[in-house]
């Protein structure tokens, strides 16, 4: 059985929370929270608490918000926890040495990718973007580097070809409470074996930008429906239509044989009926739409909102935002 350890656990949004959910549950004892300020959010611009945040009060767990860890009062407030090791899931910080160094043990991270495969901001979403295979869960032992500490376990998982980063990011939450929590119960009694990333393997992931959302047609149908798992749920890929917005929340490549191929342009809609609205696109391939969102309406399936708008797609043309010099 393992040793029960003093835990300080510092995260922020819904991933962070459950893994914590987790640890509270554990035979560890969590004696204190970090997250980011509250900050204003929605469109009545609210303060709002993180979801770490929530959980730790509704625990009854202390909890702490500091702007960062430059003030010395802040890292001295840590170090009067005692704590054994500090657990870090996306609390959205860069800690100090001084921070790393404080607990016993040191910080370990739960960060959502098969290191050092994507370090950074956003691995799921890039992991499905760049069309990989496989995913995964890394524990590492924080080092002053963005990502690039000792890897002390990991857990793997098939991307599918219709997986999007929201099912990525729920099968991640669970193999990374699991990975955590034999990790602790390793460090706990020394059994753990730290090992060095390879450095020629990473990949920055950064941060998701809304204009990547851009769908630009002159590209494969694969492409695209990568683009679009990849961006479900936010930023969202999108596109023009009559000089309108169109979010595109899911589609899937067609396959196309040899008598279908007609010639289409890209971004043509080839039929709009309740399976979905076909779309031709680079190299006579062709996606089907199966999920859309109209300007000031919600996420629909096309199938139920095809017979009132049918008019409104058929013979029409999706076209990118920006200006598209990749057209052939």
């Amino acid at each position: 059985m393992s040793i029960p350890l003093r835990i300080v656990f510092a995260g922020t949004p819904d991933f962070a929370a459950t893994t914590l959910a987790s640890l509270i549950n554990s035979h560890h004892q969590v004696i204190a929270v970090y997250s980011q300020p509250d900050r204003r959010s929605g469109r009545g611009k609210k303060i709002t608490q993180s979801p770490v945040k929530k959980l730790a009060i509704a625990n009854e767990i202390d909890t702490y918000q500091p702007l960062n860890f430059r003030d010395q009062s802040d890292i001295d407030q840590l170090a009067s926890l005692k704590a054994d090791i500090m657990v870090i899931v996306a609390y959205g910080l860069i800690l100090p040495q001084s921070v790393l160094n404080t607990p016993r043990l040191g910080c370990i991270n739960v960060h959502a990718s098969l290191l050092p495969r994507w370090r950074g901001a956003a691995p799921i979403e890039r992991s499905i973007l760049a069309g990989d295979k496989l995913s995964g869960v890394t524990i590492m032992q924080m080092d002053k580097g963005l990502d690039t500490g000792d890897m002390l376990n990991t857990r793997t998982v098939e991307i599918s070809e219709s997986m999007n980063s929201a099912q990525l990011h729920d099968k991640l939450v669970d193999l990374g409470a699991i990975a955590l929590n034999e990790t602790l119960d390793q460090m706990s009694m020394g059994q753990h074996t730290p090992v060095k990333q390879d450095d020629s393997l990473a990949n920055y992931a950064d941060k998701l930008q809304k204009s990547e959302g851009d769908i630009n047609w002159h590209q494969p149908a694969k492409d695209i429906a990568r683009k679009i798992r990849g961006l479900c749920p936010r930023p969202v890929a999108f596109t023009q239509l009559d000089g309108q917005t169109i979010r595109i929340w899911a589609a899937s490549e067609i396959s196309v044989t040899e008598l279908s191929q007609n010639s289409h342009a890209p971004g043509s809609i080839i039929t709009a009926d309740k399976q979905g609205i076909l779309v031709a696109c680079l190299d006579d391939t062709q996606l089907l739409l199966q999920s859309i969102q109209l300007p000031g309406g919600k996420q629909l399936n096309v199938s139920d909102i095809i017979h009132s708008k049918k008019a409104l797609f058929v013979g029409q043309q999706f076209m990118q935002t920006t200006a598209d010099t990749t057209a052939k």
